[in-house]
């Protein structure tokens, strides 16, 4: 769930829980993505919660630029799915749309019609839907 992100804590409880959710482990703070000790975090927090929560304290300066091989200045939402797509591949709508911060119950399309405009400006082979899953494809 959480293979691209490496994290550091002190707190062996903690890496436990991360390393259950896939996440590396980092024996340096200076190595990490997201240093946990440091964080605002408050429990109780569901795993879904946790794993938002992560991702968007990664550092994601890089993935826009490793995905377009170039800087590219997209709206917020746009953004955040390639970012979400590019740490989680193969997760299907509900899926992104927790990891987006949507109630995935929502009858809204907003996050659909990102990724249909994704598509249009980058080609349909851009984000690939595959049995449900979406996932980065190529440009």
């Amino acid at each position: 769930m959480l293979e691209n992100i490496k994290i550091y804590s002190d707190d062996i409880y903690w890496n436990r829980i991360f390393s259950d959710l896939g996440a590396v482990l980092t024996d340096s703070p200076n190595n990490a993505d997201v240093v946990f000790d440091v964080s605002d975090i408050t429990t109780p927090i569901s795993v879904s919660e946790l794993k938002n929560y992560l991702i968007m304290r990664a550092n994601n300066s890089d993935i826009i630029k490793k995905v377009f091989n170039k800087d590219v200045v997209l709206p917020q939402l746009q953004h955040k799915i390639i970012v979400m797509l590019y740490k989680n591949p193969d997760v299907n709508i509900s899926e992104l749309k927790s990891l987006l911060g949507v109630n995935p119950d929502t009858t809204t399309h907003t996050v659909e019609n990102a990724i249909y405009n994704l598509r249009k400006i980058y080609g349909h082979d851009f984000i690939l839907n595959e049995k449900g899953k979406y996932r980065i494809g190529k440009l």
